[in-house]
């Protein structure tokens, strides 16, 4: 390991022992040559280690008697010891992922993607007696981030998620088996999105449209574009392996529908068939080299250190019936999304939230 970073993996070694009360207060850490040989570095970098365990007042080290814990942890004890460990251990991520070639940005949306996951497994594990909102319909990482902030914006609630594409959340919608769809279907007759099938699924309905955003699609490709991919053309090109999404989700729908416009047959294409049933499912199978192309947002391209070649702009709309929309809940998840949504959804790549929580009634 370069020891312009060693001292850190040594001075959070030594916080561990600490932690964990291997070394007591008042106990002699090592001398500086003692463990430049256990670790094999020079003493320069030990040094380096001691003089931060110094900052943060876990030892002390005075000329003549050496390096040692401090009889007392400084403020809460044992909690900050916890707490600037956690730190180190996150710099140690960080330089593990900056060494490997990955942007601070592309780290921090990878981060933040994982725990509005583990948001969602928490909330749904730690507050079972609160009062369950159902959504089905497309993936969606802003959907994602709400279902993990749920209980924070509409107290006594939660989001259960579960992605089906677009179609498959409207067809729940109709038949009354969740409350809430996330649709962001294009209808190549009118050019309209979501509406059209709206009104073909459920006539007659009086039915509320809250708009999430609107998203950038298009191509994921390798980092630097290799294979010089430009356009939707480039897809069928031999020796170039697409990955799909599943039918029924709002993308293969543009997709088919562009495919047909362009006169670009299915079977042409290889790797039609290999569906995956989000974006960052098929960012990463671009990324782990199982397809050379595949289409999804650039948000979901991002943490993956990915290219994008832009195609469309689509909308995406949060779709109720106009009754479960003037429920207290939703009336209070809608004026949050007209005030706070759009801040707290700037951080997604390739999302334009100027119309976040507007909302259109129909029927």
């Amino acid at each position: 390991m370069d020891e312009t970073f060693l001292y850190r993996k040594i001075a959070d070694a030594i916080r561990m022992q600490i932690l964990r009360g291997e070394l007591h207060p008042g106990d002699h850490l090592l001398s500086v040559r003692a463990m430049s040989e256990r670790w094999g570095c020079t003493l320069g970098t030990i040094q380096r280690a001691y003089q931060e365990l110094v900052r943060h007042g876990l030892v002390t080290s005075r000329p003549g008697q050496g390096t040692r814990v401090v009889d007392r942890l400084p403020e809460r004890g044992e909690a900050a010891l916890q707490k600037a460990s956690l730190i180190h251990r996150a710099e140690s991520f960080l330089l593990e992922v900056l060494t490997a070639g990955y942007m601070p940005e592309e780290v921090e949306d990878a981060v933040r993607q994982a725990l509005d996951r583990w948001r969602v497994v928490e909330q749904q594990a730690a507050a079972p007696a609160a009062l369950t909102i159902r959504f089905a319909g497309s993936h969606d990482l802003a959907v994602t981030w709400l279902a993990g902030h749920f209980a924070e914006i509409v107290p006594g609630y939660m989001l259960k998620v579960g992605f089906m594409g677009s179609l498959g959340g409207l067809t729940a919608l109709a038949e009354n088996r969740v409350d809430l769809a996330g649709s962001h279907l294009w209808d190549e007759e009118s050019d309209a999105y979501n509406l059209p099938f709206i009104q073909r699924l459920m006539p007659d309905m009086r039915m509320a449209l809250v708009a999430l955003a609107y998203r950038r699609l298009g191509l994921i490709v390798p980092a630097g574009n290799p294979n010089g991919v430009i356009s939707l053309e480039d897809i069928n090109r031999q020796g170039l392996r697409f990955v799909n999404r599943q039918a029924g989700s709002g993308t293969r729908v543009w997709l088919d529908a562009r495919l047909r416009r362009l006169g670009i047959s299915f079977q042409s294409i290889v790797g039609y068939e290999d569906e995956r049933s989000t974006h960052s499912e098929v960012a990463r199978a671009v990324a782990e080299g199982d397809a050379r192309v595949g289409l999804g947002l650039e948000a979901a391209a991002r943490p993956f250190g990915l290219d994008f070649i832009a195609l469309t702009r689509e909308r995406y709309d949060l779709v109720m019936h106009e009754s479960f929309y003037q429920l207290p809940a939703m009336q209070k998840l809608v004026g949050w999304l007209s005030k706070q949504g759009q801040q707290a959804f700037s951080g997604l790549v390739g999302y334009d939230t100027s119309v976040t929580g507007q909302t259109v009634i129909i029927g």
